[in-house]
């Protein structure tokens, strides 16, 4: 029997055709789908995918609409805010942004005003100014990128440097200076000096050409094209160093760094200008227009000032400061009747023309800034006093021992001497310091009520305050209250120690007296002159009477005895034709680096003719250190030399007739 077969296992297969006949899988044929009717979408298959299959998935895209829609959202918004922005640009701030627009097109230049001329009483110039030239650079034409060289700075400092008088490493340091389009590289150079630049840059100007046709576009700039130049003046002082402690200078930033220019700076400088132009890289567009307000020059200042009396005066005290090996001296010449200064010298000086050689000791004017203790010229002051109060006459006999004990000091005159019988005249013709301390005691019932009396007298004279000439740096001198006076000074001040002055206070006392006791307040300025306008006289100067008219013509005569007497100490001062009124000087003099005594200082003061006065000179050495010392013996000459050429330069008759002399000494047996 055949072993029994195990049942088939049914497969699932297609279903049946409708012929009924099943193929056998051996031969079945992959059957396609039958199509569908069309227009009908096709369904996609549910489920699973049978195993041995394969299924196609399509991925469906979503809509395109809302990216469009959104994209076209974005572009409306950003052509929003173009479109208001725009309208803020050109309809809301329109105004706004058009002026800032001309600001950065429009640059505005300013217009230096001429300064005033300065002159002497003749209307010779003694400071002028000429045309002159700022120069300058852009410094962005020195980068490598615009010049194309890669050290342009250095090579055109090299070429600048010997013409400007300038280190190299200080210009190649402005040239290079970052994100600079413009640098001034030296003020007020003389035509001179930018002729010299111009034809150098001319001529590398034109090899960069030869260059630039050869090479192309490529080729080197000159190193120099960035070097330009703007008007300018420069100050100048035709006389060099002639009356420089007067005028000063002009600084750097072109205004008064001392002297009348300094004091009349406001006046000098006129009122600047200023221009407006367009310009584009740099450069001005001649074709955009300009606006201009133009500049005021500066008023010319006419001094009082002689210019060859001054030149007189100043050939003088350098010759006599340079012989005697002194630190400085001062002459000062004044028109007795006006209170006008015709001299005020210093020495030694400097060139304002070239304040790089001065020395800073001598830039000022020692004549009204110095401070020292006038000595024995003071003692015109204590005789006026003593004549006006009528507590003695020229005649008054005053006996002089060698030696006075007052307070807690032993006085003594200059030279050892037995003791003098002298008349008050004969006090101040020797110069006597002990004479003077027994006069001036004369002047209260005590000593603190004589001491009241010489200091108002003392103040009359202006000691101790300004002496109306409003100069920059002047001192007043130094004049304590009596009640403030020590022990010595109340002796010392009679004959000239223990106050100060400056020398214009000096000389205004001689002139004091030599205008019959009527002081007239020192004046430098003669008048003014606008650029258009007419001359305008300076304001009449304050009078004020010290003395008595007969009180100055005694005082007058007494020091006619100190220069034509033989016993007088100022007979070098004696000029042939002319009564000659003075008084010599030789005070202990403070140190001013060590607030101690040491040397001397050495005057003269007088004025002549005595007869009919008409100029003061007043000299002083500080310090001399070779040689005499003495005022008579060393200011003296000085005082002849200078008054003798004023004489003659201002043609002052000489003298009628002498004077008969007052007595000296007296016999104490008669």
């Amino acid at each position: 029997m055949p072993p029994e077969q195990p049942p088939r296992r049914r497969v699932p297969g297609p279903a049946r055709s409708g012929s009924g006949d099943r193929p056998r899988p051996e031969s079945r044929a992959p059957q396609r789908p039958a199509p569908r009717p069309s227009g009908r979408p096709r369904r996609p298959a549910q489920g699973r995918a049978r195993p041995g299959t394969r299924t196609s998935r399509r991925i469906r895209l979503g809509s395109h609409r809302p990216r469009l829609r959104l994209v076209s959202l974005g572009l409306t918004v950003v052509m929003l805010v173009f479109v208001v922005r725009l309208l803020q640009v050109q309809a809301v701030d329109a105004s706004a942004y058009t002026a800032k627009a001309e600001k950065n097109r429009f640059t505005s230049v300013t217009l230096a005003a001429e300064r005033g001329e300065i002159t002497d009483r003749a209307g010779v110039a003694l400071a002028s100014s000429v045309d002159a030239h700022d120069i300058t650079a852009d410094p962005k034409m020195f980068t490598p990128e615009d010049s194309r060289v890669d050290n342009a700075p250095e090579q055109a400092a090299a070429l600048l440097a010997p013409i400007l008088d300038k280190e190299p490493e200080t210009l190649e340091k402005q040239l290079s200076a970052p994100r600079s389009r413009f640098a001034v590289l030296a003020h007020r150079q003389t035509p001179q000096v930018w002729n010299q630049i111009s034809d150098l840059k001319s001529v590398l100007a034109e090899k960069a050409e030869k260059a630039r046709t050869a090479k192309g576009a490529d080729a080197p700039a000159s190193v120099l094209a960035g070097v330009f130049q703007e008007p300018s003046s420069k100050r100048v002082y035709p006389n060099g160093n002639l009356a420089a402690g007067i005028l000063g200078y002009v600084n750097a930033d072109g205004h008064g760094g001392g002297g009348v220019e300094s004091m009349l700076d406001k006046k000098l400088s006129g009122q600047d200008g200023e221009i407006t132009y367009a310009h584009s890289g740099g450069r001005r567009v001649p074709t955009a227009g300009s606006q201009e307000t133009p500049a005021v020059p500066g008023t010319d200042i006419e001094l009082t000032i002689d210019r060859d009396i001054q030149w007189a005066a100043q050939r003088a005290i350098s010759e006599q400061v340079t012989k005697s090996e002194a630190d400085r001296g001062y002459v000062i010449v004044q028109n007795t009747r006006t209170g006008e200064v015709l001299a005020m010298a210093n020495a030694p000086g400097f060139d304002p023309n070239d304040l790089s050689q001065a020395d800073g000791t001598a830039m000022g004017n020692a004549a009204l800034q110095d401070a020292f203790e006038p000595g024995s010229t003071s003692k015109v002051m204590s005789m006026a006093a003593v004549l006006e109060e009528k507590a003695a006459v020229p005649g008054t006999h005053v006996t002089v021992p060698n030696r006075l004990h007052r307070g807690d000091r032993l006085f003594k005159d200059d030279i050892d001497h037995p003791t003098w019988f002298l008349t008050l005249n004969g006090v101040l013709a020797k110069s006597s310091n002990i004479g003077t301390i027994l006069a001036t005691g004369q002047l209260g019932r005590t000593q603190p009520e004589a001491n009241q009396v010489l200091h108002s007298y003392l103040r009359k004279f202006g000691i101790g305050s300004p002496t109306g000439l409003g100069y920059p740096g002047e001192t007043q001198g130094i004049l304590a209250a009596p009640k403030d006076w020590s022990t010595s000074q109340q002796y010392t001040i009679p004959f000239g120690q223990g106050l100060s002055i400056n020398a214009m206070q000096a000389a205004s006392v001689y002139s004091t007296i030599a205008n019959g006791g009527v002081r007239i307040e020192p004046t430098l300025v003669r008048g003014t002159q606008g650029p258009d306008g007419p001359f305008t006289p300076a304001t009449a100067p304050k009078k004020t009477r010290v003395v008595s008219e007969k009180t100055a013509k005694t005082l007058a005569t007494m020091l006619e005895s100190v220069v034509g007497d033989e016993a007088g100490t100022g007979t070098k001062a004696r000029i042939p034709g002319y009564r000659v009124a003075g008084k010599t000087g030789t005070a202990n003099r403070v140190d001013p680096e060590t607030g101690r005594y040491k040397g001397y200082t050495a005057s003269f003061a007088g004025f002549a003719p005595a007869d009919d006065p008409q100029i003061t000179v007043y000299c002083a050495i500080q310090n001399p250190t070779e040689g005499s010392y003495f005022g008579g013996q060393i200011c003296g000459p000085i005082y002849k030399e200078v008054m003798e050429f004023a004489l003659k330069s201002l043609q002052v008759p000489p003298t009628g007739k002498t004077a008969a002399p007052l007595p000296v000494e007296f016999n104490p047996g008669e």
